[in-house]
């Protein structure tokens, strides 16, 4: 039987000083390698929905926990932590900012590429109320 390694916080892949692109996949990881994650159940991190709580009810990645913002309640988890962030999709920088506060707290973060919207274009597996659900941000959503 085949032992598979995590794709997305893979201990095999190292940053290389001065490497742009090393250093990227240490922040960084896509849709492909979280799914192979979740098909040979390799998931042993925390995946965070960092949308609203309501888009977090319509629809959100199996096992990933609401968290509006990236504002993680103290003690939530240890320090070191491995977590994925997500949000809309590549119009949307929450992510970005909510990794960016969970690093600073001392967590190992990534980034998900593409965010909901293009694990939803990829056929992956998703759950809530309406999984049918046009799956980006909207500007009517502001009023």
């Amino acid at each position: 039987m085949k032992k598979y390694i995590s794709q997305v916080f893979n201990d095999n892949v190292k940053s290389i000083e001065g490497n742009r692109f090393s250093e990227k996949l240490m922040y960084e990881t896509d849709i492909a390698d979280l799914a192979f994650d979740f098909y040979h159940q390799l998931v042993d991190y925390t995946i965070l929905d960092v949308r609203s709580q309501k888009d977090f009810q319509e629809c959100h990645i199996p096992e990933a926990i609401s968290c509006p913002g990236g504002n993680l309640p103290q003690d939530t988890l240890e320090v070191g932590a491995k977590i994925v962030v997500y949000c809309w999709g590549p119009s949307c920088n929450g992510a970005t900012k909510a990794a960016m506060k969970l690093m600073a707290r001392g967590y190992q973060v990534k980034e998900l590429l593409g965010g909901i919207e293009y694990w939803a274009k990829e056929n992956c597996p998703l759950e809530g109320k309406n999984t049918s659900r046009a799956l980006f941000w909207e500007y009517a959503s502001l009023s």
